[in-house]
């Protein structure tokens, strides 16, 4: 293992010389049916809006309907509550990797079809989300646990019923709802992995109250401080006197959120949580009531390297210019609840739905190497600690109210993310020779190399969303349903971080700098070496924005069959949306920049579906939807991502990109869930969002965004689903082996002819020739040629007893463009084999659950490079580990 050698050797030489001690309801889908065929009358999925495919009636005359994935006038795939155990997976971006043609990016980003995050739709029971991640407007589905929710629903087609910005695909979360019968589910469960679990981590005091992931107020920002922060001023010298900066500097925590301490055995993961619901009938009416809770408590350690890499001379080969081992561990804490109440009466349906997520992140960060760029020859020591907590609150009302033939669904949301991470601190020692000869870590504060930094940011997103939706059935020989609704979405966000270095007036006496950090910057040397706080907000971009998006939004739609099996679904949807971006003036210096993008568009969309024999049909779909940029790409304020230490910061002269979508796919039904599926998509889209690569004079590695002038990217789909009966008698009589395979075969291209133009940030909105920013046949970030996932077990007919191998492959994608005429950047993610086994036990007389996880069985690795001539620069890599887990659920 590459951890326990890094370990050592960041342990060794990093405290050698420095003392120092060693984180609806557009679609509201119900689950697949059961095994049996049942004809249409048999499953709920009629109710436009909130209650079935919002506005859309599923109607199909003398055919039968196996499940919903046949019985929807789209292209869709389910994952029930059923499915989702399977995987065993905690949280929802980890159970829908296995979905077709669906993978997750750093584990909580969801890529459709190639198509990277920006492109993918998320909703919470048909309702907008806000993010609470600075780098994005969509919410990270991590965030999600699997307990919470009742069904999630990929539908891959457009639809004109769903909001434009539908890239790839809509994600639309459903949770629980009005229990069937009084049930009450307590579980707990430990787990480990062999790179973190006992082995050497690095952590950090911070409270005595971290273990919650509530912070007892160590971090808060001292009245001092926040004081200085409403002044309007730059904290800075020519502001405030010595003796006023002084008092600033000395209120910050020092000790608690400074320190990084070895800890020789990290412990175990452990989770503990409940489910509970009931139901009453008030007359003839149904009132019921479902809560849900739950904590967990992680650690997870990365051992590895990051290079930064320029071409040699005649750019044959690759040479890393700046190459850090390091050591990071990363304490997790998550504390979610939901509180549901759903109230039936007669044919309509009332739901309230309450959310409550906090994803709290503490790391601690060692990194030991060098920079060629800046310091040749010069060993450096970085030093980081961080705390970061991510909140998610949401409250949805929705009705779906039924009249005969006309059905009427009304929705509304308020959703309010926050992110909050105080003391973001970073120290970078150098390797110096001493007086005597004898070589240390030093940190002088002043020079080169030498630094001691602190920041503190708070990002707020809230989401005000509504809608109403009116479905009504025609009297005609033939099923056709009418709809149309009308949905308005407002999205605000205000972000504000501002960034600090401690730096002394004067130079420090000898010994000082050799001082580990939380001595460095103590109060005593504060005091007696005029070590201040200097404000580096106002030279790092915009230190502080608000921005919005405000949508108005109107569809009509038609479901119709046009003869015996042939239906078709179409519509048009006008969506008007102003977005801004509007840099804050904090210090009054009067340059304000604002982003302005106000667009109307008419989005057409339609599938035809020929149901020609019994249990097979053809689909063919074409629509036309949009994609905006996200905020924090229109924002020019700078932000550094923990997860690969690049810095971003973005261009507010982006613009909206355009999609046109077709896709065919054919569909084959072996009876009940059991299906084989093939399908084609091609896509074309105008103006894409890529991400592109620099790098400055320090050799520090920047990112931003640009509009490409075109892209294409198509493919091929391939899914099967069956059930086989094992044997007659013996073990396996009751048992039967389920298996699931789906691929994907995909290719993208980005289109650059001579006279095309881009506008990157560097040109201030001037138009340049996008050749000098893109390449011509180049693939889109993020798109792997394969994804490949295959699901085989054993299950017990009648009761739970389950034994499932889950097998993933995604081929190499692009994470990043090459810079300075390098290679992309290239993630690897390999093969990945897990082991889920879930049995049904009696503990006394009490029902229980036991499941057994093993994860990457493999040792697969996380790897993500550039190759050239032999040469081969790791930008990123690190030991991932094969985890273990055992987990109980009482019953009662």
């Amino acid at each position: 293992m590459m951890t326990s050698k890094w370990a050592y050797l960041l342990t060794t030489a990093a405290f050698a010389g420095m003392g120092m001690a060693t984180a609806a309801m557009a679609q509201d889908a119900p689950p697949p049916s059961p095994p049996e065929e049942v004809m249409e009358e048999d499953i709920d999925v009629s109710a436009p809006g909130a209650g079935g495919f919002d506005g859309q009636d599923i109607v199909v005359v003398g055919r039968r309907i196996p499940n919903v994935v046949r019985a929807t006038p789209s292209i869709v795939a389910v994952l029930s509550q059923a499915d989702m155990a399977r995987t065993g997976e905690g949280d929802i971006a980890g159970a829908l990797k296995r979905v077709t043609g669906l993978s997750v990016v750093g584990g909580k980003y969801v890529y459709v079809r190639g198509l990277g995050e920006r492109y993918s739709l998320a909703l919470l029971n048909g309702l907008p989300l806000p993010s609470p991640e600075p780098l994005k407007r969509v919410v990270p589905l991590d965030i999600f646990p699997t307990d919470v929710l009742a069904s999630t629903l990929v539908q891959k087609s457009y639809s004109a019923n769903f909001p434009g910005e539908f890239g790839g695909g809509v994600i639309n979360l459903t949770t629980r709802s009005v229990p069937d019968k009084p049930f009450l589910n307590i579980s707990a469960s430990v787990s480990g992995d062999t790179i973190t679990t006992g082995q050497l981590g690095y952590t950090y005091f911070g409270s005595r109250s971290d273990w919650t992931g509530f912070d007892n107020g160590t971090r808060d920002v001292p009245p001092e401080l926040r004081g200085a922060l409403r002044s309007g001023k730059l904290i800075s010298s020519g502001n405030f006197s010595i003796d006023e900066l002084k008092t600033i500097t000395t209120s910050l925590v020092n000790a608690p959120t400074t320190l990084v301490q070895r800890n020789a055995n990290i412990p175990a993961n452990m989770s503990i949580g409940f489910t509970g619901g009931t139901s009453t009938l008030l007359g003839d009416n149904l009132l019921g009531v479902i809560v849900s809770g739950s904590w967990s408590n992680g650690w997870e350690t990365r051992g590895g390297v990051r290079e930064f890499v320029e071409l040699t001379t005649g750019g044959e080969t690759l040479d890393p210019v700046e190459s850090f081992r390091f050591l990071s561990t990363e304490n997790r804490i998550r504390v979610n609840g939901l509180l549901g109440v759903g109230y039936e009466f007669g044919e309509h349906k009332i739901r309230w739905t309450n959310l409550y997520i906090r994803d709290v992140l503490k790391q601690a960060r060692i990194q030991e190497g060098t920079n060629e760029l800046s310091l040749q020859g010069v060993l450096l020591n970085r030093q980081i600690t961080n705390w970061f907590e991510r909140e998610l609150v949401s409250t949805s009302l929705v009705s779906e109210l039924r009249f005969d033939q006309l059905s009427v669904d009304l929705r509304g949301t308020y959703a309010k993310s926050r992110r909050d991470a105080p003391y973001e601190r970073r120290f970078q020692y150098l390797q110096s020779t001493l007086a005597d000869g004898s070589l240390a870590f030093t940190n002088n504060l002043r020079s080169t190399g030498n630094e001691a930094l602190v920041a503190f940011s708070t990002l707020d997103d809230v989401v005000w969303g509504g809608g109403v939706d009116f479905g009504y059935k025609l009297n005609t020989d033939r099923p056709v349903t009418l709809t149309a609704g009308y949905a308005y979405t407002q999205n605000d966000r205000e972000a504000v971080r501002r960034a600090f270095r401690y730096f002394p007036e004067d130079l420090l006496p000898p010994g000082v700098d050799q001082q580990r950090p939380d001595f460095l910057i103590s109060d005593f040397n504060i005091q007696a070496y005029d070590i201040l706080l200097r404000e580096q907000s106002g030279g790092q971009g915009v230190a502080a924005y608000e921005a919005g998006l405000k949508v108005h939004a109107g569809y009509g739609q038609v479901e119709a069959e046009l003869a015996d099996g042939l239906r078709l679904n179409a519509g048009v949807r006008y969506e008007d949306g102003k977005q801004f971006v509007q840099a804050i003036d904090l210090f009054g210096t009067g340059a304000i920049e604002q982003s302005n993008i106000n667009n109307s568009y008419w989005l057409p969309a339609g599938t035809l579906t020929w149901n020609f024999a019994e249990d097979m049909q053809l689909r063919l779909a074409a629509s036309k939807t949009i994609a905006r940029p996200q905020f924090r790409e229109l924002a020019r304020q700078e932000f550094t991502d923990t997860d690969n230490d690049r810095t971003s910061f973005g261009n507010p002269f982006l613009v909206d990109s355009e999609l046109i979508n077709l896709e065919g796919r054919y569909e084959y039904f072996l009876g009940g869930s059991e299906r084989i599926i093939l399908g084609g998509f091609w896509k074309n889209i105008d103006r894409p969002i890529e991400t592109i690569a620099f790098s400055q004079g320090s050799g520090d590695l920047l990112t931003t965004f640009a509009n490409a002038p075109r892209a294409k990217l198509w493919g091929i789909e391939v899914e099967g689903i069956k059930t086989f009966t094992v044997a007659d008698k013996g073990f396996f009589a009751d048992r039967s082996l389920f298996v699931s395979a789906n691929y994907t075969y995909s290719q993208s291209r980005i289109g650059v002819k001579e006279g095309d133009t881009t506008r990157p940030v560097e040109g201030n909105g001037e138009d340049r020739p996008a050749t000098l920013v893109f390449t011509d046949g180049d693939r889109l970030t993020g798109q792997s040629d394969h994804i490949a996932n295959l699901q085989v077990g054993f299950q017990r007919d009648g009761a739970l007893s389950e034994q499932t191998l889950l097998l993933t492959y995604a081929s190499p994608r692009v994470t990043q463009r090459g810079v300075n005429d390098t290679p992309d950047q290239i993630e690897r993610p390999g093969l990945r084999l897990d082991l889920v086994l879930r049995e049904d036990i009696m503990m006394g007389k009490v029902p229980m659950e036991l499941k057994v996880e093993v994860r990457n069985i493999t040792g697969t690795n996380y790897l993500e490079s550039q190759r050239l001539g032999g040469t081969e620069v790791f930008n990123n890599a690190y030991d991932i580990g094969t985890s273990f887990s055992l987990g109980l659920t009482a019953k009662f």
